[in-house]
């Protein structure tokens, strides 16, 4: 339902929002994001650069600079970092009863994806980043966030 990039943006968003005080908020480096999440930091620092355009974060280079929520947590939700790194058409399962094979499977296999798909997208527009906020144990390497899959859980 979403990829690699997804998950990567919404850890590192997730991070900003668990420091959120308000746009006071100070600023911190990708690879604090990064070092904070156990990312990769030249991955992080990528996608960033594409959440800054789109209004999600804001940052400022030099001494001081760094990286903050553009905007009130409350205000972003999962689907506004989705839908950056994803196309809507890329996330429907398309191996049962659509137009790419052209066959309906009987055994309500295809109603079962579109209820999947269904509480993905309210997932998506219900949840916002205000989750997140004054959960500093959020802050920890390694810490599980919507965006982590369970095999990290693991490892």
């Amino acid at each position: 339902m979403y990829g690699k990039q997804t998950e990567t943006a919404i850890a590192a968003v997730s991070y900003l929002a668990a420091l959120w005080e308000g746009p006071t908020t100070r600023r911190v480096s990708a690879a604090d994001i990064a070092d904070g999440r156990g990312l990769q930091r030249p991955f992080v620092a990528k996608l960033l650069s594409s959440l800054s355009p789109a209004g999600i974060v804001s940052g400022s280079p030099g001494p001081g600079g760094g990286y903050a929520l553009a905007k009130d947590p409350r205000e972003i939700c999962l689907r506004d970092v989705w839908a950056i790194f994803e196309r809507p058409e890329s996330s429907r399962v398309g191996f049962v009863g659509s137009e790419i094979c052209g066959v309906s499977v009987p055994n309500g296999l295809s109603d079962r994806i579109g209820r999947v798909e269904q509480a993905m997208n309210s997932l998506l527009d219900e949840t916002t980043f205000d989750v997140f906020c004054g959960h500093p144990e959020m802050l920890a390497a390694g810490s599980q966030t919507i965006g982590h899959s369970e095999e990290r859980q693991a490892g």
